[in-house]
């Protein structure tokens, strides 16, 4: 009985052994199974005889193979797919993005001057000509503003002058007019004496 179970056992670890080789077999390259079945087959007259269920095996492992390869090439594909439609968009994205910055920049650099959007060393050049401008009319009102004004003083010192004059000449003419008022009253005193 002993033997029987040695038996059945070293039968099931072998049936083990084998039944995994395949798998171990499918683990590795198509290449390196090729190779393998060439080893392993007999050669009879210059032909090589491989075993059906190896050649099935290496047929099975292929075909895994190239299903494992197309879902990766699909998957792949996939991603290449979305990530080209994420391309785009972020590109979508971007134009948008460069388009507010330069309107942003535009709005940075530009002032509105009269409902005008002016850029600003325009704005700046059209303000410091009006600076210009005011102080070379205020400079041409201060320089009329002071003619005017020595013309005035120098008529009113001439006014201060006639006035002057005028007064004296009337203090003379009320003098001679009294002195000739005395002189007739005198000689009518004369008279009528």
């Amino acid at each position: 009985m002993f033997k029987n179970t040695l038996l059945l056992l070293f039968l099931s670890i072998s049936f083990i052994l084998n039944a995994q080789q395949p798998e171990e077999a499918s683990k590795n390259s198509i290449d390196s199974q090729f190779t393998e079945l060439m080893e392993s087959s007999n050669n009879y007259k210059n032909f090589k005889v491989v075993k059906t269920s190896q050649l099935n095996q290496l047929k099975r492992n292929t075909n895994k193979e190239i299903a494992n390869l197309n879902e990766k090439i699909n998957t792949s594909e996939a991603t290449i797919q979305e990530q080209q439609k994420e391309i785009t968009s972020l590109k979508g994205k971007l134009a948008d993005i460069q388009k507010q910055l330069t309107d942003v920049t535009q709005e940075k650099d530009d002032i509105v001057f009269l409902g005008i959007a002016t850029q600003k060393a325009v704005y700046k050049n059209i303000m410091w000509g009006l600076v210009f401008v005011l102080i070379l009319i205020l400079a041409f009102f201060i320089y009329q503003y002071k003619k005017s004004n020595s013309i005035t003083k120098e008529a009113r010192h001439k006014l201060q002058e006639t006035e002057e004059e005028f007064e004296e000449y009337r203090k003379n003419a009320l003098e001679k007019q009294q002195k000739l008022g005395r002189m007739l009253q005198d000689e009518k005193n004369k008279s009528q004496k």
